[in-house]
């Protein structure tokens, strides 16, 4: 029995039009005077923090405590501001997969493990009303790491639920092979859907537990049943 799904969120909940990307961009520009650096960065599947180290070191900024604060502090107000302008919905698939998950007659926990600092999570989540399904989870403010950020989410999970919660009966959800190898970190199983980062032929080289094109391929009953499968 799954007792607990965890999702990540940009490319597998949502897509939110880049309003991540470009907040990213507004701060750097504003408050760093650097115009330039994250056309060359590859954010799919990476965390806040470490991509906010990548860009000091591309411009030789000290990564202090006080800069990735004075980041982040901007950064929580651009992407406020920017989400409400960009183009963005729901995964396909992921809201009926979401209503199957609540409807099954032991639903599964529902959390999140994700890249995205807990601020930035809520902000991308509220825009679309997802943030209140998730009672749980990691973030990269738990971790630079994403397999880090794994094991704050299990032990949040425990905590939750008892310390009988066995990795087996935990499913992450993701769409990169960064999403299966943290799921991989904590025994957990992994669903990957190439909605996202990666092709399915990416996912599937990395020997997720199903892999899938999107979440209509698949139902959420069949998941938490534990029939694993491509």
């Amino acid at each position: 029995m799954v007792r607990v799904v965890f999702f990540d969120i940009d490319g597998t909940l949502v897509h939110t039009g880049r309003a991540g990307v470009k907040a990213f961009a507004r701060v750097f520009a504003t408050e760093f005077g650097a115009q330039d650096g994250t056309e060359r960065m590859k954010f799919a599947g990476r965390t806040d923090v470490s991509l906010v180290r990548e860009f000091f070191r591309i411009h030789a900024i000290e990564p202090s405590a006080a800069n990735f604060q004075r980041f982040f502090d901007r950064y929580a107000f651009w992407l406020d501001h920017l989400i409400a302008e960009c183009a963005g919905a729901p995964c396909r698939g992921i809201l009926d997969f979401l209503d199957g998950l609540q409807a099954l007659p032991n639903p599964p926990l529902l959390g999140l493990l994700t890249g995205n600092i807990r601020l930035g999570a809520e902000i991308k989540l509220r825009h679309f009303d997802l943030w209140e399904l998730f009672v749980t989870g990691g973030f990269a403010d738990d971790h630079e790491d994403r397999n880090g950020i794994a094991a704050a989410a299990y032990r949040r999970a425990r905590r939750l639920l008892g310390d009988d919660l066995r990795p087996e009966e935990v499913v992450v959800v993701g769409d990169t092979p960064w999403d299966i190898q943290c799921g991989r970190s904590i025994g957990a199983r992994v669903l990957a859907v190439a909605t996202g980062g990666a092709t399915l032929e990416e996912l599937a080289a990395h020997h997720p537990d199903w892999a899938v094109e999107d979440l209509t391929r698949l139902q959420a009953r069949v998941v938490c049943n534990g029939h694993a499968g491509s």
